[in-house]
């Protein structure tokens, strides 16, 4: 199936996002991975640091975990309204600790943090990998390196049940700390981390002096079902959205809005945990980024203020569909199917951001794109989750509206979304960042 005028189809969006996740097991590979899809179209990246160009044309950042890119090819002036799709590119996961290194009844193991709110259950058995970033001393100063070992080096093994009668009436209990150091090797001494992390960058053991490490599945994501008609991977929450962003800007800078704005996607680290860093949706990335985009149009504060006021603001996380097995943990009357398009995601506590008027402006994407539009709502007894949407939308004071694809295990080691969803996502977002329709909203 095909969608949109770009041409988003099936195959090609769900082949695509599985070679993405596979590509990006940490935010740090997230944005490289999509760093390079950019630069085939024609993206050149800037560093903060640096004066920007002038020439109108297509950039991007990378800080750290976080991608801002954007084309100015289009703008008519300093105060053109911006157009922003906002996802993030970290997901639940263990990572590791300063001090790993521990050793138990003859076998060596590393102690782990959780990151942001897993599932626990769903990283027990799995053959597990590590991948992050590594800080080093340099003969030139300080230096960071990208690694990710896919080799099964760690494991975190589950009790059998002969030794816990009770897991089979009363449920798995997992204690954090206790039960999920991953172990990756044998011997009564503790093992050397810092040591494996040298030879793994290339550098002398005492010139390793911090690192962002954490496991990821090495299970590849893939399609499944019986006709194919699903995706099954790790990190979809969020990269799905991430990777779909990232095409979308790509299709809309090809086309001529009829209402001229200025396309932005920003992928955020650290939604997970709060967003309060120096490069989450908190910080001042955004921001800082949409200004200095203004200024290089020849603009001020003045103009700036100006053209947020004409812009909107699309925070994409991921969607719980209605799982079938578990419909009366759902809003009876705001079902959520999978391959049934994207959805607008509303709390009337502004857990999300969406209003009416961020809701028709993504309402009027989905049409221009031919795909339906789902609206989910938590049920009123259950508490409601965040996105990066209300942070941005209190931020910039831009409208703000906040969608999602359809997901399933959301925050399990693999989770499982639509294969043609992920071609509506896309199209979806690419018509939002190249308005063709004409609004006073």
């Amino acid at each position: 199936m095909t969608f949109g005028s770009s041409g988003f189809t099936t195959d090609d969006s769900a082949d695509g996002l599985c070679a993405y996740l596979n590509a990006s097991p940490s935010p740090f590979h997230a944005c490289e991975s999509a760093a390079t899809l950019l630069e085939a179209a024609g993206f050149t990246r800037l560093r903060e640091v640096d004066a920007w160009p002038t020439v109108r044309g297509r950039y991007y950042l990378i800080r750290a975990g976080s991608l801002v890119a954007w084309s100015t090819e289009h703008a008519t002036g300093a105060t053109t309204p911006l157009r922003v799709v906002g996802a993030h590119t970290d997901s639940p996961n263990l990572r590791i600790k300063p001090r790993p290194d521990l050793a138990r009844a003859g076998w060596q193991l590393l102690g782990v943090e959780i990151y942001g709110g897993p599932l626990d259950n769903s990283w027990l058995d799995r053959d597990l990998g590590l991948s992050g970033r590594v800080a080093t001393r340099g003969a030139d100063g300080l230096q960071t390196h990208l690694f990710r070992v896919d080799d099964p080096v760690l494991r975190v093994s589950q009790l059998a049940p002969h030794l816990d009668r009770s897991v089979r009436t009363d449920g798995l209990k997992l204690n954090e700390q206790q039960h999920l150091a991953p172990h990756w090797g044998l011997g009564n001494d503790p093992g050397d981390f810092r040591a494996y992390l040298a030879g793994e960058v290339g550098v002398r053991t005492e010139d390793v002096l911090g690192w962002d490490a954490m496991t990821h599945d090495l299970t590849p994501a893939r399609r499944t079902g019986r006709d194919r008609e699903l995706v099954a991977g790790a990190r979809q929450d969020n990269l799905a959205t991430s990777y779909a962003a990232t095409r979308a800007l790509i299709a809309a800078v090809e086309v001529e809005p009829v209402q001229p704005v200025t396309p932005v996607i920003a992928l955020f680290d650290h939604e997970e945990v709060g967003s309060v860093s120096d490069r989450g949706a908190a910080s001042s990335l955004l921001p800082t980024t949409l200004e200095r985009i203004v200024i290089t149009l020849g603009g001020g504060r003045e103009d700036l203020h100006r053209a947020l006021a004409g812009s909107v603001i699309a925070s994409g996380d991921m969607a719980h569909a209605t799982h079938p097995n578990y419909a009366e943990r759902h809003e009876p009357q705001h079902t959520i199917a999978m391959n049934g398009g994207p959805v607008l995601k509303i709390n009337t506590n502004l857990r999300y951001a969406t209003d009416a008027v961020g809701a028709a402006h993504f309402q009027l994407a989905c049409d221009q794109a031919g795909v339906p539009c789902q609206e989910f709502v938590v049920r009123t007894d259950l508490p409601c989750g965040s996105t990066v949407g209300p942070i941005t939308s209190a931020l910039s004071g831009v409208t703000t509206v906040d969608f999602g694809a359809p997901t399933l295990s959301m925050h399990s080691t693999r989770e499982l979304t639509g294969a043609t969803d992920q071609a509506m996502y896309a199209a979806a977002l690419a018509c939002f960042l190249a308005p063709s329709l004409v609004s006073s909203l």
